[in-house]
C-alpha cells in the first residue's frame, strides 16, 4: 500500500515534516539520497579517528528557540544539549575580547569595563527583547502570514518604542552599531552575529540578523548536540522510526511524478516509483525542485520566468582542523567561548563582506570558527581542540582581492590556497596554531554539494537571506508558504520561508499545509499571484 506521504530529502526539515505528519496518524516513507539521514546537520570523524567533527553546520540556536524542535521532546531519542562557557567570543587588536556570555549581566560588566556606558545600554537592548522576542520569534517561524503572533507583536510594539523599534529592525547593522554603543566590543558582537547571513552590513535588514542572535545567545545560548551534530538528526530519525515512519538512504529521487496537475508520487534514478496517497514534501532547494524534479514543461510559465530571479546566497570554504593542544589564542579570553569570530575591526569585517557582495573574494576574510571539544568534551581526547572555521566566496568570482593565489575555480588546489589564507588569519590571533595541527579538511563549494544536493554552489541557506527574497518573496515573488502550483506538493527546505538555520518551521509548515488542504479536501484559492494559503497561523 502507498504511504500518505512521501519526503523527498532526510535533513532536519524533512524529518520535522516527516515526524508531524506520522503524529497525525499519517504513514510516510523519507527517500535520502545520502547513505545516512542528517542533510546539513551530520557528524563525523573522517579529519581523524579520535577526533569528531560537524562536516557542516554546528551550533544551534534556533533549534533551542524552536517550539517545534523542543516540542518533539528529542531527549527522549538521546539527545543532549552542551554549552560552552561564553556563547561567542571576538579577540581584538588590543588583546581584549569581545564576548557574548548567556548571561547578560556578565556581558554587560564585561562591555563596561572596555567602554563605559556600553553595559547599560546592552540591558536596555536586552530588556527591549523581553518584551517582544517571544513574538518576532514565534512569527518568524510560523507559515506566512504570521497571524497570532504578528498580532501579539504589534500589541507590544509600543512599549519597545514603536516605530523606533522598527527603524531599528529593518536598518543596516552598519547604522545599529553607530546609534546603540560607543565601543568596538558591542558593536563586534552584532555585526559579526549580522555576518551569519549573506547580508552585507549596510544592507536593509542586517541589523536586526544581528540583533536577533546576540538575543538568543543572551536567550537560549549557542548550544550544540553532545557527541556531534549528527545526534540531532539522529534523534529525530529515532523517534520517527519509532512511531512507524519508514526512512531509505541510498535513494535518490530524479522526478516528482504528476497526474492532472497533481503529485502522485516519486521515481528514483534506478526507475522505482513510490505513490505517495496524499502529499509529496520537497525538503529540496528550489532551483532544484522547480525544473528539476518538476520538469519545466510542467509548471506555470510566470514560476519559470520568477526562478530566473532566484538567487542563491554566498558559497562557503569551511576548513576542519584537529589539534594536539587548544587554541593559543594571543590572549586568554576571560571566558571560553563556543564561538569565535575573526575580523580586525567593524570597518575590516564591513569591507569583506562587501567585497564577498560584489564578487570579490575577500584578502583578509571575515571568518566563523568553532571551539567544539571547548563546548562538547567528547568530541576529542583530553587538552586537545575539535575545531573548524568557515567564510563565505562570491557564488560567481570576478577577482581575488588578495594576492591572486585563489582563482575561485574551487578545484583541490584552490580550496587548499583558500584554507592558507584563513589558517594565516588564525595565525595572526592565536600564534603558533599551525604547531598544533594534527589533520586538516578542506571542503569547497563543490565538495560540499557533492555531499549534500541541496548545498548548490556551496551555498547552506537555500537562497539569499536578503529582503528581496523573504516573506512573500520566498523563493520566488508571490509565494511566501510551502504549497506549490503542483497540487499535493509541498516545499519544505530553506528555500521556502521562514529560510536558513536549523529551527525545523520549514519542514513544520509544509507538514500543516498538506494536513489543512487534505482536511479541506477542496482544491486551493488563488491568493494574488500566489497559490492557496493553506491555514494561517
Amino acid at each position: 500500500m502507498a504511504p500518505d506521504a512521501v519526503i523527498i530529502g532526510a535533513g532536519p526539515n524533512g524529518l520535522v515534516a516527516a515526524n508531524a505528519l506520522v503524529d497525525a496518524g499519517w504513514s510516510v516513507v523519507v527517500l535520502e539520497e545520502q547513505p545516512a539521514v542528517g542533510g546539513a546537520v551530520r557528524s563525523d570523524r573522517s579529519v581523524h579517528a579520535d577526533y569528531i567533527h560537524d562536516t557542516f553546520s554546528t551550533f544551534y540556536p534556533l533549534a533551542a528557540a524552536s517550539s517545534t524542535i523542543q516540542g518533539f521532546r528529542l531527549e527522549d531519542h538521546g539527545l543532549r544539549w552542551v554549552h560552552a562557557d561564553a556563547v561567542l567570543g571576538h579577540p581584538q587588536g588590543d588583546g581584549t575580547w569581545a564576548i557574548l556570555h548567556r548571561d547578560r549581566n556578565v556581558t554587560a560588566a564585561l562591555l563596561e569595563e572596555q567602554t563605559p556606558g556600553d553595559g547599560e545600554a546592552w540591558l536596555a537592548l536586552c530588556a527591549e527583547w523581553d518584551r517582544i522576542g517571544d513574538a518576532l520569534i514565534g512569527a518568524l517561524l510560523s507559515p506566512f502570514p504570521p497571524l497570532r503572533h504578528g498580532l501579539r507583536a504589534l500589541l507590544t510594539l509600543p512599549s519597545v518604542g514603536g516605530l523606533d523599534f522598527v527603524r531599528t529592525a529593518v536598518a543596516p547593522a552598519t547604522d545599529l552599531v553607530r546609534t546603540r554603543f560607543r565601543g568596538d566590543a558591542a558593536r563586534l558582537l552584532l555585526a559579526g552575529n549580522a555576518g551569519h547571513a549573506d547580508i552585507p552590513l549596510d544592507g536593509s535588514g542586517s541589523g536586526f540578523m544581528g540583533l536577533f542572535m546576540c538575543m538568543l545567545g543572551q536567550t537560549v545560548g549557542f548550544p550544540v548536540p553532545e557527541g556531534g551534530a549528527g545526534a540531532l538528526t539522529q534523534a529525530l530519525a529515532s523517534r520517527l522510526t519509532s512511531r512507524g515512519g519508514e526512512i531509505r538512504c541510498h535513494s535518490r529521487v530524479d522526478r516528482i511524478l504528476t497526474t492532472s496537475g497533481r503529485a502522485v508520487g516519486v521515481q528514483l534514478a534506478d526507475g522505482e516509483r513510490v505513490a505517495a496517497g496524499r502529499a509529496v514534501v520537497a525538503d529540496v532547494i528550489a532551483s532544484k525542485l522547480y525544473g528539476g524534479l518538476v520538469p519545466e514543461d510542467e509548471l506555470p510559465a510566470r514560476v519559470v520566468r520568477a526562478m530566473r530571479g532566484f538567487t542563491l546566497d554566498a558559497a562557503t570554504i569551511k576548513v576542519d582542523w584537529a589539534l594536539d593542544r587548544r587554541v593559543p589564542w594571543r590572549q586568554p579570553p576571560p571566558h571560553d567561548p563556543g564561538t569565535v569570530h575573526i575580523a580586525d575591526s567593524f570597518s575590516q569585517m564591513s569591507e569583506a563582506l562587501s567585497q564577498v557582495a560584489a564578487g570579490a573574494i575577500p584578502a583578509k576574510p571575515f571568518m566563523l570558527a568553532g571551539q567544539m571539544t571547548t563546548t562538547d568534551p567528547t568530541r576529542s581526547p583530553e587538552g586537545t581542540e575539535s575545531f573548524w572555521a568557515y567564510t563565505h566566496v562570491p557564488q560567481q568570482v570576478e577577482r581575488d582581492a588578495g594576492d591572486g593565489s585563489v582563482r575561485g575555480t574551487w578545484d583541490r588546489d584552490d580550496c587548499e590556497r583558500m584554507a592558507d589564507r584563513m589558517q594565516a588569519r588564525l595565525e595572526e590571533q592565536a600564534p603558533g596554531f599551525s604547531d598544533r595541527i594534527v589533520a586538516r579538511r578542506v571542503l569547497g563549494p563543490r565538495d560540499m554539494e557533492a555531499m549534500n544536493a541541496n548545498l548548490q554552489g556551496g551555498a547552506i541557506n537555500g537562497g539569499t537571506a536578503q529582503l528581496q527574497q523573504q516573506l512573500i518573496f520566498r523563493p520566488i515573488p508571490g509565494l511566501g508558504r510551502a504549497e506549490t502550483p503542483i497540487r499535493g506538493l509541498y516545499l519544505g527546505s530553506a528555500s521556502a520561508h521562514p529560510g536558513g538555520g536549523v529551527h525545523g518551521a520549514a519542514g513544520m509548515n509544509a507538514a500543516r499545509a498538506a494536513l489543512w488542504h487534505h482536511r479541506l479536501g477542496a482544491p486551493r484559492r488563488l491568493l494574488g499571484s500566489g497559490w492557496g494559503s493553506g491555514r494561517p497561523d
